[in-house]
């Protein structure tokens, strides 16, 4: 029997970071960050089973289509800091950025310089038409993201019951 692995989740790396493919040991980071009720203000809140399920989700979206989300890591020290995505929801065609940095690691940059790295890679590598981003109004540090992004308003939507901005950049538009 000949077993081909296939290896799907690019690399990114920053200055700080190394956005790599998510790994077993990388849940339990994840499954606190899902359950505490302030870090998880503006997702869906879950406890640990429903987040073995978005886990996996994250992770298999790279098989279905390319793109998917990566777990963010500090390289100096290899501590996980949170998860970044660029993916594509079932019904749209437009590829989503989404950001997640674990409470202890507010406040350090960590979100900027991840979405940075990933929309380059969206826009440039990838060539994506457009991105979007979807961001509750109430959420200041992931608009304060978006906007240095050059992320621009674009309308209102819902997202699980809840209202979200849609909030977009096209290739080759200014910052």
């Amino acid at each position: 029997m000949n077993i081909e692995f296939i290896t799907s989740v690019p690399i990114l790396q920053t200055q700080r970071l190394l956005l790599r493919e998510y790994r077993r040991e990388d849940f339990d980071a994840f499954a606190a960050h899902c359950a505490d009720p302030v870090s998880a203000a503006y997702l869906v809140p879950a406890d640990r089973p429903a987040a073995w399920r978005i886990f996996c989700s994250q992770a298999g979206l790279w098989l279905l289509d390319g793109a998917g989300w990566w777990a963010v890591e500090e390289k100096e020290t290899g501590r996980l800091v949170g998860s970044i995505g660029a993916f594509f929801r079932e019904e749209s065609t437009v590829m989503e950025l989404g950001w997640n940095t674990y409470r202890a690691f507010w406040g350090q940059g960590f979100a900027n310089e991840a979405a940075a790295a990933v929309l380059h890679h969206a826009l440039e590598v990838r060539r994506e038409p457009k991105v979007r981003a979807l961001i509750a109004a109430a959420n200041e540090s992931s608009l304060r993201v978006a906007r240095r992004l050059g992320l621009s308003f674009e309308a209102d939507t819902e997202l699980y019951g809840k209202a979200v901005g849609i909030y977009t950049r096209e290739r080759g538009s200014p910052v």
